[in-house]
């Protein structure tokens, strides 16, 4: 738990700052946890939030007035935030009934127009819009800050922003060159009534440029803009992060339209190209404000990005090289929780940490693997409760036989990323906590059966794998499956199966890759959750359908299914489903000479289901 009344005390004086903030002193000030690339993942330098707080979550939001400072964030973290901030922090649980929204907050609580500072590249355009009607309501003033306040509070202790090389990667992965990428997004622009496209994200840019990168934590990116025209593409981005070899290959794929600009330029030259051009500029809804603000919103296209819309619905290559991806990461799984067992059998003094750090070693011994995709999830006991917990040697638990245990893992491969959660009890679990889990399974089964029309949004399923959890009064604060990149971020849209209606999701179509993630926590006891990855197939049996296909075959634990709540159907599922993680896995560890102990504790764990008489 981080003290920050120093750092609260700074920021309330600079709120009253006229040389930085202006002679309209702040009232309140604004600090999201977002960055200026909208990224899944944040670089050291972007953790405004939490230097500020204390908190590190992937979301939530710091607001912050001369006698209070409240952190707003959704249920996913509650338990987290709770851990972290201080007392000088006040918790605002998104979500839930009686909690304000912040703009409600700001009304009721600040004095007639007063100013609410923020920095505008961390807004989009669709988010500063909707603060500032709702702070309207109220007669306070949403205003831009040229300089962001955290940061200068910061100082110098404050990261610098990575500067790491980047690669190309071959078409051997992505399975469809530059050239013809760049043709299809020009055609999809100009269909929208778009001149040009400002590119902002970061894992936009690294796909259409077919390069990657390692500036983000966990994410093959870097930090770069692009403005692309029909005549051509302007890349802004630290030169010395890029081979002479790419400048050259990149030249010669664009036929030479492409420049150069640095990182920090971006501003300038959509404002010159905002005064030489008369068409309509095409930013993504995720673009952030300050950006957007240079062009006349008159000119504005606003909407998802066709490259996110393109990037969604993975290639013949891209779906071959993640089924591969996925067979290593599945091996790669057993050999690890062979040892697993072994090692809590035998009495080891085995700690989340050094867990997560056992099967990192078993990763780095498998074909085109990169790095980790998230920090893994190792949590034992109460700490899985916590939905995305990262133990640190302060948190750091043993492992019990007592105890459930959860390890959410994924990996970067050249050919793929991978996502895969299961959930274990070492020991003899309680009827309870077999009960919950088999409901956790049974509403993963019925998302992989699913069949339904195409284009059906996300949110019209999500349901389906809630079902036995609410008719035993349980639920879960996450979304159920998000998109999952070919070698890139492994958290990525529009597509989503979420219970909150999501305005941006395209409807689920063919080839579109994404999890499912259903699972069930319980605050101080345990948390449970079993991940897949799927991907959107055409229907086998009904005409215009869709339907799920399996990529991921790795075990459950028999002994936390209870098997009479499950149904003959979902029998017949699971006892199809391990016997493909025999034929599939099974071959790969022989194959590849992971060790007939291995290979035996996958047919000990997959021994077909058979159902009470």
């Amino acid at each position: 738990m981080k003290n920050t009344t120093l750092i609260l005390q700074q920021l309330r004086l600079l709120m009253l700052n006229a040389s930085i903030v202006g002679p309209e002193y702040l009232s309140a000030y604004i600090v999201p946890s977002s960055d200026a690339h909208h990224n899944i993942r944040r670089a050291d330098c972007d953790q405004r939030l939490a230097y500020v707080s204390g908190f590190d979550g992937s979301s939530g939001t710091a607001i912050i007035t001369a006698d209070s400072a409240l952190l707003w964030t959704d249920a996913r973290y509650y338990t987290q935030a709770e851990k972290q901030i201080d007392d000088n922090w006040t918790l605002m649980k998104d979500g839930l009934d009686g909690t304000p929204s912040q703009a409600e907050w700001l009304r009721d609580n600040l004095p007639f127009q007063s100013n609410v500072g923020v920095d505008p590249t961390l807004y989009s355009r669709g988010e500063w819009s909707s603060m500032l009607t709702s702070l309207n309501f109220g007669n306070i003033i949403l205003t831009p800050t040229s300089i962001n306040l955290v940061d200068i509070s910061w100082g110098d202790d404050r990261p610098l922003r990575p500067t790491n090389a980047v690669i190309q990667l071959p078409t051997q992965f992505t399975g469809k060159p530059v050239e013809e990428k760049l043709i299809q997004i020009r055609e999809d622009v100009v269909n929208a009534g778009g001149e040009v496209l400002v590119i902002t994200e970061l894992d936009e840019i690294a796909w259409l440029l077919n390069l990657r990168g390692t500036d983000l934590p966990e994410a093959p990116t870097f930090f770069a803009f692009a403005i692309l025209s029909e005549e051509e593409i302007q890349l802004f981005i630290e030169r010395s992060k890029l081979s002479d070899v790419i400048v050259e290959d990149l030249v010669a794929v664009t036929n030479g339209s492409i420049e150069f600009h640095p990182y920090e330029n971006i501003s300038a030259e959509l404002q010159r190209q905002a005064t030489t051009r008369n068409g309509k500029f095409y930013f993504s809804k995720n673009c952030n404000f300050a950006l957007t603000s240079v062009v006349d919103e008159s000119r504005h296209i606003i909407a998802v990005s066709p490259i996110a819309l393109r990037k969604a619905i993975k290639n013949w290559v891209e779906i071959d090289g993640m089924k591969k991806a996925l067979i290593r990461e599945a091996a790669t799984l057993c050999q690890f929780y062979y040892w697993l067992e072994v090692a809590m059998e035998d009495g080891e003094n085995v700690s989340e940490v050094s867990a997560a750090s056992k099967l990192l070693d078993f990763k780095r011994t498998k074909e085109n693997f990169v790095s980790l995709s998230f920090k893994t999830i190792s949590a034992s006991g109460p700490n899985g409760a916590i939905v995305h917990y990262f133990p640190t040697n302060e948190t750091n638990r043993r492992l019990l036989t007592e105890e459930m245990y959860l390890i959410d893992s994924g990996s970067h491969y050249f050919d793929g990323t991978t996502d895969i959660t299961r959930t274990f009890h070492f020991g003899t679990p309680s009827d309870h906590q077999r009960d919950c889990y088999t409901r956790v399974l049974k509403g993963q089964i019925a998302i992989a059966m699913v069949s339904f029309p195409n284009k059906t949004p996300g949110h019209a399923i999500d349901a389906l794998a809630r079902q036995y959890l609410w008719e035993a009064g349980y639920d879960y604060g996450h979304g159920t499956g998000h998109g999952v990149g070919a070698y890139l971020n492994v958290g990525e849209g529009p597509q989503s199966i979420n219970s909150n209606y999501n305005p941006d999701d395209p409807g689920l179509t063919e080839n579109m890759v994404i999890s499912n993630e259903p699972g069930y926590y319980e605050e101080g006891n345990f948390g449970i959750r079993l991940e897949n990855m799927i991907r959107v197939v055409t229907s086998s049996v009904n005409s215009g359908f869709l339907e799920m296909e399996d990529m991921v075959f790795v075990p459950y634990q028999h002994k936390l299914i209870k098997i009479d709540l499950l149904t003959e159907i979902e029998i017949e599922y699971l006892n199809a489903y391990q016997e493909k993680c025999r034929q599939i896995v099974g071959r790969f560890i022989i194959e590849n000479d992971l060790g007939i102990q291995v290979y035996e504790w996958l047919l000990k764990e997959t021994e077909p289901i058979i159902p009470f008489p």
